[in-house]
């Protein structure tokens, strides 16, 4: 098994074995408000030791999903109550320049709070949600439903991934960009299938 076994999964086997549930939590939290951290990448590599035995994937899953609400909501309270110049003074130290806020939060004020759920899943998007939807004034109660639904969606899918990937689990890190394009097109079929169907019954 171990030579199926790409690098970087066992380049983090001992912040794994070492940390265990506590390094899925507090990876994922950091990296969720904007902290470069292998969050993503270590949620894959706890669930892949998870189905060789090692740790409870259920576990996994739950200590993922707190970590990524978590951290996510620690990005809105930065975005809400530091505002610009908070963004303006340190945003360059997490890629965060004010053009590409404008962008981003132009792109939320659009399409509301269904982006929440497609932005846990792009890279880039999904460490500065959090803040993003703090400066555009999105209401916390509408971004915690919506991140909550975003975040138990990204823990699953990746934690399946490392979980049921095996022997294939490098394969699967390879098409990392094709798993995700899937999960975003299966995402969109849903919320324009349910769109439709409120406009059926508004008729």
């Amino acid at each position: 098994m171990q030579q199926h076994v790409p690098v970087v999964i066992t380049q983090l086997a001992p912040i794994v074995n070492t940390y265990g549930y506590l390094a899925v939590g507090g990876l994922i939290t950091l990296e969720d408000f904007g902290i470069p951290t292998p969050g993503e990448t270590v949620l894959i590599a706890a669930a892949f030791y998870a189905g060789l035995g090692q740790l409870n994937i259920f576990l996994v899953i739950l200590v993922g999903f707190i970590g990524a609400l978590a951290g996510d909501n620690i990005g809105f309270a930065i975005g809400h109550y530091g505002g610009h110049p908070l963004v303006e003074r340190y945003g360059k130290y997490i890629f965060l320049t004010l053009e590409r806020v404008s962008k981003a939060e132009a792109f939320f004020n659009r399409h509301g709070g269904k982006i929440i759920i497609v932005a846990r899943f792009i890279e880039g998007l999904r460490q500065a949600n959090g803040i993003i939807a703090g400066l555009s004034e999105m209401r916390w109660p509408k971004f915690l439903t919506f991140n909550a639904i975003g975040a138990a969606l990204w823990v699953t899918v990746w934690s399946l991934v490392g979980y049921f990937g095996g022997e294939h689990i490098a394969m699967f890190l390879r098409y990392q960009l094709y798993v995700t394009v899937a999960v975003l097109l299966g995402l969109g079929g849903f919320i324009i299938y349910k769109m439709a169907q409120k406009r059926r019954h508004a008729s």
